[in-house]
């Protein structure tokens, strides 16, 4: 561990920042699993040691004092995390719509023609819209929509933490909505 130095000046804070923030960094990324989500965290702690007057308050013990920041920080993004989970959950109904509509659709069983042909098409523009996905979102979306598995399935067979694994179901939902707004507007909803 580094020596607990001791910050007076403001133009202590590049010195400090090149120090820390390498272990820092390691010690957020023990604790959040998304490499984004770090880099956010670790710059929120800097702009905290920013935002601090430390001359009129200097800071006498800097690496408990941003370890400090550091696990507020962490709190705080977990309790983001759970805001937005919650807030996916519970309002974005709309997005849920889209998919439960998706997917009665396309498993919906028909001896209609018409019917066959409209499934056929939506699952031609659905593959195509899966393949503009990256790889992680894409899993997600099938494991959970197209396969049943349960977001718990999934964190038990990859260590996923379920919290990345509906953000990555979210942002492929959105995605497909968006581009498969035209089947929605046009076919689905006739």
């Amino acid at each position: 561990m580094k020596e607990n130095k001791s910050v007076r000046h403001i133009s202590e804070i590049p010195a400090v920042y090149e120090e820390y923030k390498r272990d820092l960094k390691g010690y957020i990324a023990r604790r959040v699993n998304i490499l984004e989500d770090v880099e956010d965290v670790l710059q929120d702690v800097f702009v905290k040691l920013a935002q601090t007057d430390v001359e009129k308050n200097p800071i006498e013990r800097i690496s408990s004092w941003l370890y400090t920041v550091a696990q507020n920080q962490i709190i705080d993004y977990y309790r983001k995390k759970k805001e937005d989970v919650y807030n996916f959950s519970a309002k974005d109904g709309e997005e849920d719509s889209f998919v439960d509509t998706l997917m009665n659709l396309l498993t919906e069983e028909s001896d209609s023609p018409e019917m066959q042909y409209l499934q056929s098409m939506v699952w031609v523009e659905l593959e195509a819209a899966l393949d503009e996905l990256p790889k992680e979102q894409r899993n997600v979306f099938e494991l959970t929509e197209l396969e049943g598995f349960s977001f718990k399935d999934i964190f038990e067979s990859t260590g996923i933490p379920v919290n990345t694994l509906l953000s990555r179901k979210r942002y492929a939902v959105l995605f497909l909505r968006e581009r498969l707004q035209y089947l929605h507007q046009d076919m689905l909803l006739d």
